[in-house]
């Protein structure tokens, strides 16, 4: 995670099921650009409005992430979403349909950076579906304010992770252990994301949800900036296999992690 890596070029083909893009919808944008901005170091540029006003962050001339506005009478949650690459966004919709997920948005073209729709699995988990044309997802990681991991927060692995690996192929990796619930998600022998079953411990104001993981230099620096932006820290700082990590909430309550790689 410590060097700067080009996630995509202009011609790279994301493996389908692949991580690829983080987006937050809110309804104060300008708010949230500035809370990001300041955190993260983000820059903003105009993206695909298909759904309303939508940016891009940049970190150093290049994409990480995207924001857009939802409309006065969403109430939808509040909630930072994953997008995983497919080759065919109508057909990885209807696989969603047939292994019991369900679609909400989409299919539908977002400008001309690809194609894309919004499903949830059968527990209710919402996670996005980008096919690439223009666009092909986040262009940097391994620094500082780039999205670095994908976790799954739900009851039980079991039965949901039939269904990712039905929709997308993966190949699963349990955690071994008496009393922690964790498959990890692989893809062509790399992990790419986890799910991890929390049982009763599962927030139940949040229900199963995925969870987006940013790199930060420093994990503690970075919680009293949260701290000062009105973020709040949900999960202080603790370490933990994959580095000194923690769980925060922007000012609109989109909850996210932070971690610190230890290398």
């Amino acid at each position: 995670m410590t060097e700067a890596r080009e996630s995509a070029g202009p011609h790279t083909r994301r493996v389908p099921g692949t991580p690829c893009w983080a987006s937050l919808m809110v309804h104060g944008l300008n708010a949230i650009e500035e809370f990001y901005g300041e955190l993260f170091g983000w820059e903003f540029r105009p993206g695909p409005q298909q759904l309303g006003p939508y940016v891009r962050a940049l970190l150093d001339g290049r994409e990480v992430a995207g924001m857009g506005q939802l409309p006065p009478d969403h109430r939808l949650p509040v909630a930072w979403t994953p997008y995983l690459a497919s080759d065919d966004v109508d057909r990885t919709a209807d696989t969603v349909r047939l292994c019991g997920g369900t679609v909400a948005v989409g299919p539908l073209d977002a400008a001309e950076a690809g194609r894309m729709a919004i499903a949830s699995d059968p527990s209710g988990a919402v996670f996005g579906i980008w096919q690439g044309s223009a666009h092909l997802g986040t262009a940097i990681t391994g620094v500082p304010g780039t999205p670095v991991w994908d976790e799954l927060l739900t009851f039980e692995t079991e039965s949901v992770a039939k269904f990712y690996k039905s929709v997308f192929g993966y190949e699963e990796e349990p955690v071994v252990s008496a009393d922690f619930d964790y498959v990890t998600l692989h893809l062509e022998g790399r992990p790419v994301a986890g799910l991890h079953g929390m049982g009763h411990g599962l927030p139940r104001d949040r229900g199963p949800h995925w969870q987006t993981y940013f790199e930060v230099a420093d994990v503690d620096l970075a919680l009293r900036q949260v701290a000062d932006l009105d973020g709040r820290i949900l999960r202080p700082a603790h370490d933990s296999p994959h580095g000194r990590a923690a769980t925060v909430a922007d000012p609109e309550g989109a909850e996210f992690s932070l971690v610190q790689n230890p290398h």
